[in-house]
């Protein structure tokens, strides 16, 4: 075993016992509150409520602590056992060592290593989220979820990497920025192509009916000055009881889109202070500032990838017997994990500002805290969230403030709240 796999390994323990000792922190203090939440937040959930998110809290803790302990298993198998420089091996005998048979060889791995967490992924749709009358979808139309994913990641990546493997051959050292400036136009054009064309294949979008909600949501869009080419319901209830409101594209591709969940679960002025908060996002830039910082860290892999590439060292320790930069970028996106795991704090602590500014802005333009509350009650107790985790691994994990936080920080406002 060689010293770079080692160095690995003991990475991916030290990052495994983190999540562990999270999970166990978090799983003390749900059960500390156990038989009632604090005075603060005892009027969140009805009793029934507050023990059935108790223990759903508890079976997803427990179900994370198998998965994360398999997950890490399953990686340390696949790279000591060296299956992936025997397939890259088998791969490239069997029909050469172009671009096109890198991507292949990249793609076939990919496939292979996605294999073994299916009957995890499995026991969290129909098990874990059945138990707790989340789940709504069919074992048919599960798999053919899956098998859609799995056509469409072969029809958008295979292209995309194989052009990026043909820079290297065209462009030497300074391939990776030109990687990184085509990886970044994809994800533009992405951002367009995703909700218009993709997105439909796996959900029905139908305009939103006309009405006094129809009319409430538009009035606050143009209140705001937030352009949209429509407002969408999605038929989420087909797959889950969860509910969720987001918007799509830029321009004028922008879509508002809203759970048929939600709209079942909120009032009109709940649904318009979510929407108010999704606007927020865009008037504050948050969008903006998470996709330069996402475009950043695909900058920065990409950097990498060629360092490594170009190192003496990487690939033979993982048992590679020549150069390949497809086995480069597949251990990489193996691989990366063990230290982007330590950077997610630091980018959940930027989430949680953008949160409660959005919230700010929320009661601003609708000039209710009350709208706002009630949404986030709603939706904490519709679906069963956890009011009591632990603050370590709210900190880490959290990419929102819990509802105490939030639901805190809106009732300290003063006047209206910031300026909208």
């Amino acid at each position: 075993m060689s010293d770079v796999l080692i160095v690995f390994l003991c990475l991916l323990f030290l990052r495994l016992a983190a999540q562990l000792w999270l999970d166990t922190l978090n799983l003390s203090e749900v059960r500390r509150f156990a038989d009632a939440p604090p005075a603060a937040i005892a009027d969140v959930m009805s009793e029934e409520n507050y023990q059935k998110s108790v223990a759903y809290s508890i079976a997803k803790l427990r179900f994370s602590m198998i998965d994360s302990i398999f997950d890490a298993a399953v990686l340390a198998g696949v790279l000591i056992s060296g299956i992936l420089p025997w397939l890259y091996q088998w791969v490239t005998d069997l029909v050469g060592r172009a671009a096109w048979a890198q991507g292949l060889f990249f793609f076939a791995a990919v496939f292979l290593l996605g294999l073994p967490s299916i009957p995890m992924e499995w026991w969290a749709q129909f098990k874990l989220e059945g138990k707790f009358g989340f789940n709504r979808s069919s074992l048919g139309l599960w798999v053919t979820d899956r098998l859609k994913g799995w056509v469409i990641g072969l029809l958008i990546g295979f292209p995309l990497l194989w052009l990026l493997l043909k820079l290297v051959e065209w462009l030497g050292a300074s391939w990776w920025l030109w990687g990184f400036g085509i990886f970044a136009a994809f994800q533009m054009v992405m951002i367009v192509v995703y909700p218009a064309f993709i997105m439909p294949l796996f959900n029905k979008f139908t305009p939103l009916s006309e009405g006094t909600l129809r009319e409430r949501l538009l009035g606050l869009a143009d209140r705001t000055e937030f352009r949209a080419a429509s407002i969408q319901v999605m038929d989420g209830s087909r797959r889950s009881a969860h509910s969720n409101a987001f918007f799509t594209g830029f321009g004028g591709f922008r879509r508002i889109v809203m759970f048929d969940t939600l709209i079942e679960q909120l009032s009109e002025p709940e649904l318009e202070a979510v929407l108010a908060h999704e606007i927020g996002h865009y008037k504050k830039r948050h969008i903006t500032r998470m996709l330069a910082l996402s475009l950043f860290m695909v900058l920065a892999g990409f950097f990498v990838i060629d360092r490594l590439a170009g190192s003496g060292w990487f690939l033979p320790g993982f048992g590679f017997a020549e150069s390949s930069m497809a086995a480069v970028f597949l251990l990489v996106a193996l691989l990366g994990g063990v230290v982007t795991f330590w950077l997610s704090p630091v980018i959940n602590l930027l989430s949680r500002k953008h949160e409660y500014e959005a919230d700010a802005y929320a009661v601003v333009v609708t000039g209710s805290r009350d709208a706002m509350i009630g949404a986030l009650r709603k939706l904490v107790e519709k679906n069963l969230g956890n009011l009591t985790p632990h603050p370590l691994y709210s900190r880490f994990y959290y990419s929102h403030p819990t509802f105490a936080e939030r639901s805190g920080a809106i009732s300290d406002q003063t006047g209206t709240g910031a300026s909208a």
